[in-house]
């Protein structure tokens, strides 16, 4: 069986490092006494045994199984099922996903996890560490389980906050290529998704934390009140990213077509100034016999000087008003 840990604890502290899991019903066990199982990847005839030991519903052993259920948690007499979705950034910015589920009763804990590379043997340790704490029970031990999903969520949202931030620097200077503005939608369908799969965890946390359900102490529900905190921040963060990738296009836009509307201005002024010699010249240049000034000594440069004046002055007036 893929066991990553199965011990009992007492009063905070181990009193069996390894638990055999055989598929007999299990004892009561003395108040202060719990058993915590963690498996990885089990198959459904090792969750089997795991389901008659500890008395485990059915329809919650199958939800375990399906890698792809959306984040809940349901009670089933006096054990509560609770689905949890872990993510973690993967190359190329694609967010990949996993599932932890967690079987929680008056004395045990059964964690269920697929696809998740972040094992929970250092928050283990870190438990076992803190007798205190951990004799608060399996509650606690299913709180602190889904705190370290939520935290995991962390350094995603950083990396993409990172790349959202480069991408808007950029936009700044220069329109986005198209490679970028790929890359921009890429980030968006990114987001949403992360929203779809783990957004229901805000549910499930505000569940546990305001509504009585089995096997959490109502002391309990502070911790999972600190929890829900973490992931409306973490929701309110997914969606400031999204908010500002979709004013990047619209603020570039804007100021690629201020910048095209300058040189529209700029084209046009000079297409202005060089219409009055063209006008002129192209007047003179009319092969008629009988045309004022043809004949004149001082014909010539006084069109020179009429035709340096005009385009002198609308230079001057498109200087004026910032279109030059």
């Amino acid at each position: 069986m893929p066991i990553v840990a199965s011990r009992r604890y007492a009063a905070g502290r181990i009193a069996e490092a390894v638990l055999p899991l055989d598929g007999q019903p299990r004892d009561t066990l003395p108040p202060g006494s719990f058993d915590w199982i963690g498996l990885h990847a089990p198959d459904a005839a090792e969750m089997a045994l795991l389901q008659a030991q500890f008395g485990l519903h059915p329809l919650a052993v199958e939800d375990a199984l399906n890698p792809m259920q959306m984040p809940k948690v349901e009670a089933y007499g006096q054990q509560l099922f609770i689905v949890a979705r872990t993510a973690v950034f993967d190359v190329g910015e694609k967010i990949e996903y996993g599932q932890t589920a967690l079987f929680l009763g008056a004395d045990f804990l059964v964690t269920v996890r697929f696809g998740s590379e972040r094992a929970h043997s250092a928050l283990r340790a870190r438990l076992e560490s803190d007798a205190e704490r951990l004799a608060e029970g399996p509650d606690y031990v299913a709180h602190s389980i889904l705190d370290f999903v939520v935290d995991g969520y962390q350094p995603i949202l950083e990396k993409l906050e990172m790349a959202v931030q480069t991408i808007e620097e950029r936009a700044i200077d220069a329109f986005p290529e198209p490679s970028t503005i790929r890359r921009i939608f890429r980030l968006r369908r990114q987001l949403r998704r992360f929203v779809r799969i783990v957004g229901p965890m805000e549910e499930v946390c505000e569940r546990l934390a305001t509504t009585e359900v089995p096997c959490i102490d109502a002391g309990a529900r502070v911790w999972y009140r600190d929890v829900l905190d973490h992931m409306r921040r973490t929701l309110r963060r997914i969606a400031g990213l999204n908010e500002t990738l979709a004013s990047v296009v619209e603020t570039a836009s804007l100021l690629e077509q201020h910048r095209q509307g300058t040189m529209t201005r700029q084209l046009a002024a000079w297409a202005a100034i060089l219409a009055v010699p063209t006008a002129i010249a192209g007047i003179y240049g009319m092969n008629f016999e009988y045309m004022p000034e043809l004949r004149q000594p001082w014909g010539y440069p006084a069109v020179l000087i009429l035709i340096a004046g005009i385009c002198g002055g609308l230079w001057l007036r498109f200087r004026k008003i910032g279109w030059l």
